[in-house]
């Protein structure tokens, strides 16, 4: 699949070639602009309908996925998310996948499959914003960050810890703990919440913005105001 992204690091724009018959996969909304040669056709994201309503619920993503297919000649499309940040292309294999936040998935290839990771992120910690999708299979994966993005390869044994909100993809070749910050003092002072302990072999990718901040600091400067006008 030939593509290019633009505008990186900030407001970063997936631009995407596809051959006659090549086809991609996008979250719904992230169709920017294509050719008028391009097939889009809506379905359900898993074939099992529980798991794709699991999908809905607590990995924040959406019901159905567009793909789009190039039709008797080349074609071309520009896809985004909401995050504002870089993108990153992630190559899937069979031996190695990537467990992904769910706001950072933009598009994978047709043969890519995403369903949620259950075990450890979506087990007592609803409210801190760490739901993950892992992706397995075979292609290209393309990921939107929330800010620049920062790229560590883990030798086998060595660790990493991350925030929740800034843990943006590792490798499904990692082991991983979720855990406090130090400890329950430091967890409601300090400022931190859960961070993840990832221990390699594979990769990690960590996205530079938190959004939870960003919208804390949003609503610092919009609260004045909304308390204004409810007067």
């Amino acid at each position: 699949m030939r593509y290019e992204i633009k505008h990186r690091p900030s407001y970063a724009l997936l631009e995407v070639e596809l051959m006659p018959g090549e086809a991609i996969e996008a979250e719904a909304g992230a169709m920017t602009y294509m050719t008028p040669n391009i097939r889009v056709q809506t379905r359900i994201r898993e074939s099992n309908f529980i798991k794709a309503l699991g999908l809905t619920l607590l990995g924040g993503q959406s019901f159905f996925v567009n793909e789009y297919t190039a039709i008797e000649k080349s074609g071309r499309m520009g896809l985004v998310s909401a995050p504002l940040g870089d993108i990153a292309q992630l190559r899937v294999t069979p031996e190695n996948g990537y467990i992904i936040q769910r706001s950072a998935y933009v598009a994978s290839s047709p043969t890519v499959d995403l369903d949620i990771k259950w075990q450890g992120f979506t087990r007592g910690i609803f409210g801190q914003g760490l739901f993950m999708i892992r992706c397995s299979g075979s292609g290209d994966l393309f990921i939107n960050t929330f800010g620049a993005l920062e790229k560590f390869t883990l030798s086998p044994g060595e660790e990493l810890v991350v925030d929740n909100f800034h843990l943006a993809a590792f490798s499904t070749t990692c082991q991983y703990d979720v855990t406090k910050f130090d400890n329950l003092k430091s967890t409601l002072l300090g400022g931190e919440g859960l961070v993840v302990r990832v221990r390699g072999p594979g990769e990690v990718f960590v996205q530079t913005k938190n959004p939870a901040e960003f919208a804390e600091w949003l609503w610092s400067l919009l609260e004045p105001y909304v308390r204004s006008r409810a007067r």
